[in-house]
Parts: structure tokens; C-alpha cells; sequence
């Protein structure tokens, strides 16, 4: 026979290349379908909650789920800040709204306002450089495009700055999945939350811990919090690629073990790692009502077609899975048994959960629970269930197409 004749290796390395030529081809097509997508995209409507606040122990909480209510709040609360404002960003767009976010924070550096900006330049390399040119008086550090010099390759220098945070004045901290720009202002459905109380002490020492983190920078190293205390309800958990440390993931596992009734995640991504996979389909398995929220088609994808990977095992181990329709859905939020909650910037995938740097505040409350089940429930009428019969059912190109990229779920 004349496979006998042909060498082990030279068997592999045919294989390896048809497969990386499989892969190509289907990447480049899905690049063509993304791009005819966007340029035909329809005008984006989407149920809405407005902001609502609620007493969680000694704090407030106040939950957005559009764009336009939490930048006129944010812009609002840099307008009055009296003594420093941090903030810190991954997207950072160079158009309207962002222009109005750096107005706004150009004008309080002018009439006093100690002004801290931390950035990540892998996000932005579309934005104009001129763009993050800032005056004198602000302090700005820049996440790298690539870290740790020649020690570029140690996963303690690896990792994007995926975090969002604007504290302001030791008073109000907001926290959560938006970036900063038009498109989110309006087209994307994405949730972020505003804190005050002792959980702002927190916030604003997970803030100066990253920034004085090296590289060195220009501006002098913050002095540590002075007003943190131990906080009942509330959690701040970071994922910090630097020192190894990476509780958000941890955070997660112990909650959908703990629970009882339900389970209701809303993410705009969904590559969970096997662990994680365990957690939900051992949740369903004890009767759990695991419900998950997923972005029927999201900005990216690539990203799309890895998660559909999990769909099947999940499907058939009794998690029921819904599709948001007609805009993307960027929230990284979850509540169980009407009592856990969680609010922040880590997606349900590797790079979150074990790359990047990331942060989410841990509320252990009725009130905030009740209203982020309100919110799902919103989110929830503008969703179609998929079935595992439906899942099944797909094309045969569809699903060879799926299999060929998963290779790809250990890099998302």
C-alpha cells in the first residue's frame, strides 16, 4: 500500500498543513461574512431598563443598561469632581463621545483636579495617536503594546488592560463592560454599575495598585488608599496576569457550586474552560435553573463560532441557552438564588479569565440581586431560545466549519 512507502512525518505534516489551510479559509470567510454584515447592519432598537439605585448595607447601587444614561452620569460626576478623579479604560474611541470624555477631564485637570489616566494601546491602535496627547498636568499610564521588554514572552508580562473604572473624589465608583465611545452609547446593550459608600476605598486601591505597578512611569507613585475597610455584601476581586492571580475565575466556581435555585449569566462571550463547563452542567444536573444569555451574532466572529463548540454540551446537559437579537449584548454580569451578584469586566473566557488584567465587584445582596433578575428578565423578551433539536439540525457545512476552528477555544 502507499501509505506504507510514506513517511510518519512527512503523513503528519500534510495533515498539519491541510488543516491550517481548512482553518484559513474558513477564517477569511467568516471575515467576508462579518464585513458584508456590518456594512448592511439595521438600525439598533433593544428593551432598556432606566438606571435604578438600591441600598445594598452601608452603599448605593445604581445599574445602567444603555450607554447614553451612564456616560451623561459619568461626565457629570467628572464635571463636579473636587480633589482626583482615576480613570481607566480599554477601548477609548476618538469620536464624539470620547471627545467629550477627555474635554471633560482636560477641564477638571485645569481647575485643580489631580487627574489619573490608565489606558490599554493594543485597543486603541485604531485611534488616531493625537488623540491620547493630554496636557501637562494629567497623568497618564499607557498599558503597553508589549510588556516586560525582553521578558516579553513570561506570562507575568502578558495580558491586556481589560478593566473599567472611573472613581471620583474618594465618593462614587462605576464599574463594569463599557468602553468609551459612540457606537456604545447607543448601539450596544451592556451593563455598568455606580457604587459609593466604603466599597469606593476599594475600588480606588485596586486603581493605585495598578498604577504603581511597574514599568516606572513618569508620574510619581500614588500613595495607598487610606480609606479602606472591610466591607460587608461587597467583594473586589482582579485579575492580575503580574503576580499569577486570577480570583474572578475562582469567584464564579464557588458561586454556581453554592447554588440552590438558579443560575442567570448574560455575557457577551462564551468559551468556558473545562472546570467551568462542570460547574454549569453539575448545576443543571442537581436541578439548577442554569440560564445563559449570549449575543446571537457579537463584534467578533471568530468568537461566535468557537463558543457554538460548547453549545451541544451544554444544550444536552439541560443549560438553557438564549440568543439576544438585533444588537450586541456586552454584559459581563450574573446573579444566583436571588441573593449573589457579580458586575464587571471579565467575559466567560481564557483571556478573561486567565490572561488579562480585569476586575469585578462580588455583591452578596437581595436588592441588587432582584434587580439584576429584573434585568434579565427584560433582556430576556428580546432573546429566541435555542433547543438542542434546533442545534442539531444545523448545516453540515455549518458544523464542519466549527469543528475546524476548534482548535482556537484554548487561545479565546
Amino acid at each position: 500500500m502507499w501509505w506504507r512507502r510514506v513517511p510518519v512525518r512527512k503523513i503528519l505534516g500534510r495533515v498539519a498543513l491541510t488543516t491550517l489551510a481548512a482553518q484559513a479559509v474558513t477564517l477569511a470567510a467568516l471575515a467576508v461574512v462579518d464585513n458584508n454584515r456590518k456594512r448592511h447592519r439595521r438600525p439598533v432598537v433593544f428593551p432598556r431598563v432606566p438606571p435604578r439605585t438600591v441600598t445594598a448595607g452601608g452603599s448605593e447601587v445604581t445599574i445602567y443598561t444603555y450607554g447614553e444614561d451612564l456616560y451623561a452620569d459619568m461626565l457629570t460626576a467628572i464635571e463636579h469632581a473636587r480633589e482626583q478623579i482615576f480613570f481607566e479604560t480599554f477601548i477609548w474611541k476618538g469620536d464624539e463621545i470620547g471627545q467629550r470624555f477627555k474635554d471633560a477631564l482636560t477641564a477638571a485637570a485645569d481647575r485643580g483636579v489631580q487627574v489619573y489616566l490608565v489606558y490599554d494601546v493594543f485597543a486603541n491602535l485604531v485611534v488616531p495617536p493625537s488623540f491620547f496627547r493630554f496636557a501637562e498636568s494629567i497623568h497618564v499610564k499607557r498599558h503597553p503594546l508589549v510588556g516586560g521588554g525582553w521578558r516579553f514572552l513570561n506570562p507575568r508580562y502578558s495580558g491586556r488592560n481589560h478593566r473599567k473604572l472611573l472613581i471620583i473624589d474618594h465618593d462614587v465608583a462605576y464599574i463594569g463592560g463599557y468602553n468609551v465611545g459612540s457606537l456604545y452609547a447607543t448601539d450596544w446593550r451592556d451593563t455598568h454599575a455606580r457604587l459609593t459608600g466604603d466599597i469606593v476605598g476599594e475600588m480606588e486601591n485596586a486603581f493605585i495598585d495598578y498604577w504603581n505597578m511597574p514599568p516606572a512611569r513618569k508620574a510619581p507613585a500614588l500613595p495607598d488608599a487610606s480609606n479602606r475597610t472591610w466591607v460587608p455584601n461587597f467583594r473586589v476581586h482582579r485579575n492580575i496576569p503580574r503576580h499569577f492571580v486570577y480570583p474572578i475565575r475562582g469567584m464564579y466556581l464557588e458561586a454556581i457550586d453554592r447554588a440552590k435555585d438558579h443560575v442567570y449569566l448574560t455575557h457577551a462571550y462564551l468559551v468556558p474552560d473545562e472546570d467551568f463547563l462542570h460547574a454549569l452542567l453539575a448545576a443543571a444536573k442537581r436541578g439548577v435553573e442554569v440560564r445563559i444569555i449570549v449575543p446571537a451574532q457579537s463584534n467578533h466572529i471568530v468568537a461566535d463560532w468557537i463558543s457554538r463548540g460548547f453549545y451541544k454540551t451544554l444544550l444536552a446537559g439541560g443549560v438553557r441557552l438564549f440568543l439576544y437579537q438585533g444588537a450586541m449584548v456586552h454584559a459581563k454580569t450574573a446573579t444566583i438564588d436571588g441573593q449573589w451578584s457579580t458586575i464587571g469586566t471579565a467575559n466567560i473566557d481564557r483571556l478573561s479569565l486567565t490572561g488579562n488584567y480585569e476586575i469585578n465587584v462580588e455583591i452578596i445582596n437581595e436588592r441588587v440581586a432582584r434587580e439584576l433578575e429584573e434585568i434579565f428578565a427584560v433582556d430576556s423578551s428580546n432573546t429566541i431560545e435555542l433547543t438542542l433539536e434546533q442545534w442539531q439540525s444545523r448545516h453540515l457545512v455549518v458544523k464542519a466549519s466549527e469543528l475546524i476552528l476548534s482548535p482556537y477555544r484554548s487561545l479565546i
